[in-house]
């Protein structure tokens, strides 16, 4: 009895750190350690565009420092009917060479814009542009901070 009881607990063990293993691998590294050691590059002032609205929606600019992982959320709003082409995004980390980061982003871009749940950002200000065109390739661009702390 003693070795079914073993063999029992061994599974449960298992079967827990499996679905810890699940959960984990829903959370993407957006920003390495590496990446955000390297000197910021500058951000440029963006000037006034017809191509679609690109709203930061979480981090808000006022939520301060947070924890890692960060919920991100950017809403496209294509302007006079003209529908965003999400093919056309372009996420980059601003660091000095910039980074981009579209190729990890890429699942969680739509033409509503994009969202990730669980995005692994180390401690640290990081400046992040994100780009995108409408249908008639018009382009637009947003710039965003994500601060959190250690």
């Amino acid at each position: 009895m003693g070795a079914s009881v073993t063999r029992a607990a061994s599974l449960a063990v298992a079967i827990w750190l499996g679905c810890g293993a699940l959960a984990a691998a829903h959370a993407v590294v957006l920003i390495t350690e590496e990446e955000a050691a390297l000197p910021d590059d500058q951000l440029r002032a963006r000037g006034f565009t017809r191509g679609p609205s690109i709203v930061v929606v979480s981090p808000p600019p006022t939520a301060g420092s947070m924890t890692s992982p960060v919920t991100i959320r950017i809403r496209f709003e294509g302007r006079g009917g003209i529908r965003v082409d999400p093919d056309t995004a372009v996420i980059t980390y601003i660091k000095d060479p910039p980074i981009d980061l579209t190729a990890r982003s890429r699942q969680f871009i739509s033409a509503n814009g994009i969202t990730i749940g669980d995005a692994v950002v180390p401690a640290g200000t990081h400046n992040i542009r994100v780009e995108i065109k409408d249908a008639e390739g018009r382009p637009s661009s947003a710039d965003f901070a994500i601060k959190v702390r250690k």
